[in-house]
């Protein structure tokens, strides 16, 4: 009996809340008349765009509130509001978003009110359900009439809210848009760095190795001794110039990844980090094998996580995770330091990371509270 009360005094809670923002949206009828006049004398058209973006605001609220009483999340769809006067404009009046937020607070003028009829049944309930429960023993028959408003009132609002397939689909057009173009930027900004690393490192290597040579042959004839030093100095700078090679190679992509798969990199990367790191590697060593493009991700965010752990963490201990997941990949890198990340920072890497899971569609979430430690869960999409 006391939870279908509880149950009750929460409905009428959310209804009244629901309509204060139903008297809200009745007072809006003025900004939406003075937004109209002034759109058709011109001189106001700039009022549009603002409008809209207070109607979205509207919407945000009603949606979280749905959300808090349903426990499901209602997903928004809108276009940018951005550029100039006319291209805000333009985006304002066409985007799908607007005429379901529009449809939406049209219908919310009638059954904002289902208050007014819960009201009235909580004294109905006191003599009914108090003694057909207290007295017969018999189960609530008027609270539950209550929830039910309360329920018809979060339907109906997650049905008016909910973006249609337009809006959902313009919006993953944006998605991509802005994935692809992070992508292209992650990618321009790998291959200057391999030009770098060529050009400053290898490359000038090579070129002194040439040198080098060139030098022991013009002495070989009258100073083999010095031909011969010259000649071991040659050496070695060869073999540096293979190991700046080999690294370049591994910044590309791993060679560990092809021969040992993705559980042992990740191995190898923990016994080389300087942490005690204690890896879970999820079985995935036995079975069908991720994507490569997949693989090469979640070893860039282990390594990189790793890396800021052991360089601003000032935790000895580090544990990564790796999981198969029924959608894909999922890595879990967690310390125990001092936490606080900015992501902001040029040496955190962490948009790099974010660049690099968001071109193949994948999540990233970092939680770093001050003196928490940091923990960053990447999930990837693939099929296995």
């Amino acid at each position: 009996m006391w939870k279908t009360v509880r149950r009750a005094a929460w409905a009428t809670v959310h209804l009244v809340v629901a309509v204060a923002m139903a008297f809200g949206v009745w007072l809006f009828i003025t900004v939406l008349l003075i937004t109209a006049t002034g759109a058709a004398v011109v001189v106001g058209v700039w009022m549009v765009p603002e409008t809209v973006l207070l109607i979205r605001r509207i919407a945000g609220a009603k949606r979280q509130l749905t959300a808090s009483w349903t426990g499901r999340t209602v997903p928004e769809a809108y276009q940018r509001l951005d550029g100039t006067l006319r291209e805000r404009l333009r985006t304002a009046v066409r985007d799908p978003g607007t005429r379901t937020d529009l449809r939406w607070m049209l219908a919310y003028y009638v059954y904002g009110a289902l208050l007014f009829l819960a009201l009235p049944l909580w004294p109905l309930a006191l003599v009914v359900d108090g003694v057909g429960c207290a007295l017969l023993r018999r189960r609530a028959v008027v609270l539950p009439l209550i929830v039910g408003l309360a329920d018809t009132e979060a339907r109906w609002s997650t049905a008016l809210l909910m973006p249609s397939p337009q809006a959902r689909l313009a919006a993953r057009v944006e998605e991509l848009k802005e994935t692809r173009a992070d992508a292209i930027a992650a990618h321009g900004a790998e291959l200057r760095r391999i030009e770098r690393d060529l050009h400053d490192g290898a490359q000038a290597r090579l070129v002194a190795l040439s040198m080098r040579i060139g030098l022991a042959k013009r002495a070989y004839d009258h100073d083999p001794e010095a031909a011969r030093k010259l000649l071991d100095d040659a050496q070695d700078q060869a073999e540096e110039a293979l190991t700046e090679l080999r690294q370049v190679v591994r910044g590309i992509h791993p060679p560990i990844l092809t021969d040992r798969g993705l559980a042992g990199a990740v191995r190898a990367l923990a016994a080389g980090s300087g942490l005690a790191v204690t890896v879970d590697d999820g079985g995935l060593d036995e079975g069908v094998r991720a994507p490569a493009a997949v693989e090469a991700a979640a070893y860039f965010v282990v390594a990189e996580a790793l890396t800021n752990a052991a360089k601003y963490s000032g935790s000895p201990r580090a544990e990564v995770r790796l999981a198969r997941t029924r959608r894909g990949l999922s890595v879990r890198v967690g310390d125990e330091g001092r936490g606080g990340a900015d992501e902001s920072g040029d040496g955190s890497g962490i948009l790099g990371m974010r660049r690099r899971v968001a071109a193949l569609d994948g999540t990233v979430e970092v939680t770093s509270p001050v003196g928490g430690g940091t923990v960053v869960q990447v999930e990837l999409p693939c099929v296995w």
